[in-house]
Parts: C-alpha cells; structure tokens; sequence
C-alpha cells in the first residue's frame, strides 16, 4: 500500500489551561494522496487555520501523529517547510519591498537559484498581471493586490503542497478565475492543494475531496457528489445541515420583521 501524502492520527490540540482550556481539534485521524484538492471547510472557531499551521509545521505543541512526505512533523519541520506552500488567511507582507524584493527574500529562504527564482517570479508577476508594479513600493497597494503578492510567493518554489487559507480575499473576479485555472493545473501535474475558504461555491466546484470540520471533528469526507443529499443539493446547504444552521432562513425573517416593528 503506498505511503498517504499526508497522515493525521488523533490529532488533538487545545488554547489555554485549566477553567480557560478550549480544545479545538479533538481526536482527526485521515489519510490524504497525492493530486488532489481537498476543500477544508467549516464555522469560524472550528480549527482548520490549526490545522494548516500545524501540518506547516508552525505550531508543534500538538497530541496525535502526523506524516507528511512519510515524515514526521515535529522532527522534519525545514525538509517539509522546503516542499510546501503556504498562503495564510492573515499575513503581514514586508510593503516596504517592491514585489520583485520580496520575491527574492521568498526564493532566497528556500534556497532556489537565484537566476532561476528572479525568472519565474517574472512569469508569475505576469501572470497575474502584476508586472508593471514589478519595481513599485508594495505600501501603496491595494489588499488585492498584494494578496496576488502572496499567492505568487506560495507557489514561487513549485510547492508539493499548497497549502491555501481563504486564498481570494480580496481578489477581483478576473483574479479569482486565474487562481482556479491556476489550481487546477497545479493538481493536474501530480500536486495537492489543501484549500481552507468559507466560499462555499468554489469549494464546491474545485474540490476532489471536502472535509467538513465542526465542532473539532470532521462530520462530511468526501465529494460532493458523495456528499449531497435530496434536501442538501448545494455545498452551502449541505454545511448548513451539518452545522446545526438549517434555519437561517426563518432567523433572518423573524429579524427583519422585529427590525420593522421598531
């Protein structure tokens, strides 16, 4: 049986001590392969931005087992950090370079060739038609902007893994569909993209596998296909079943005629 991509085994990790201890992630075990993306979706709280952070590397103080490239996470954390991509939901990015500065930094602390790296960050800046702000001060940028900054910097180094958290915020509709292009080229060629959004419609039409995570567990693994139901026929609701949100709808009747009454 080949090595999964990734392995998760009881994965547990929690915020705080004792009255103020609130465990976050509570017992994952999953087995991901290669060439796959998998949607990583579920309410605000529910972990998935610990859950990146740690298969990162970036948070360690875990209970459970985790292999990526049949590596363990706590005692290989630079050999796994130099086959990954990493684009969070909140990044400070240094705005006093200009995007070809910053790429360089990027590319420098994965030890790419510096030729090769100046030329790919070329194609990239392209790409996302960011070429003429090549050689601009990053501080007068919009956040689309330099979420694309961002983008291309996870992906300067030809990653193994993607990993990606809310990936388009900010984006205009031009930028979003070349990420989509981009993402599904990207698994095309053998790569795997783990892809955390609240954007229920893209998940939905990306993904190749989604985890529903709430409550610390996952409650959905599969495709959609294999996850819709007759009354769950969209993502959206699909979440909104297994969350416990099935009545928003009539909440938000309910506050708009006590909101007319006043």
């Amino acid at each position: 049986m080949d090595t999964p991509l990734i392995s998760i085994r009881g994965l547990r990790k929690s915020y705080g001590s004792g009255y103020e201890k609130n465990e976050v992630l509570k017992g994952i075990t999953l087995d991901i392969s290669p060439g796959q993306i998998i949607g990583y979706i579920g309410p605000n709280g529910s972990g998935k931005s610990t859950t990146v952070k740690i298969l990162c590397g970036i948070l360690t103080d875990f209970e459970g087992e985790i292999e990526v490239f049949g590596l363990d996470v706590r005692k290989n954390r630079i050999a796994i950090k130099k086959r990954i991509g990493y684009v969070p939901e909140n990044c400070a990015i240094y705005d006093l370079l200009t995007p070809r500065e910053y790429l360089d930094l990027i590319a420098s602390l994965y030890d790419m060739d510096f030729d090769k790296a100046g030329d790919r960050a070329t194609q990239l800046l392209s790409f996302f038609g960011m070429e003429a702000h090549a050689d601009q001060r990053m501080d007068t940028f919009s956040k689309g902007m330099k979420q694309k900054i961002l983008i291309i910097a996870g992906i300067i180094n030809n990653p193994d893994i993607l990993y990606l958290d809310e990936p388009l915020s900010g984006l205009d509709a031009n930028a979003v569909i070349l990420v989509k292009e981009l993402l599904t080229r990207f698994v095309a060629g053998g790569k795997t993209v783990f892809y955390c959004s609240h954007l229920m419609d893209i998940v939905e039409k990306i993904s190749d596998r989604i985890l529903l995570l709430h409550n610390g567990i996952v409650v959905a693994d599969g495709s959609f296909e294999e996850l819709k139901t007759g009354s769950a026929d969209t993502l959206e609701r699909l979440f909104a079943q297994l969350t416990g949100n099935e009545d928003q709808g009539n909440n938000a009747d309910e506050l708009f005629r006590t909101l007319n009454e006043q």
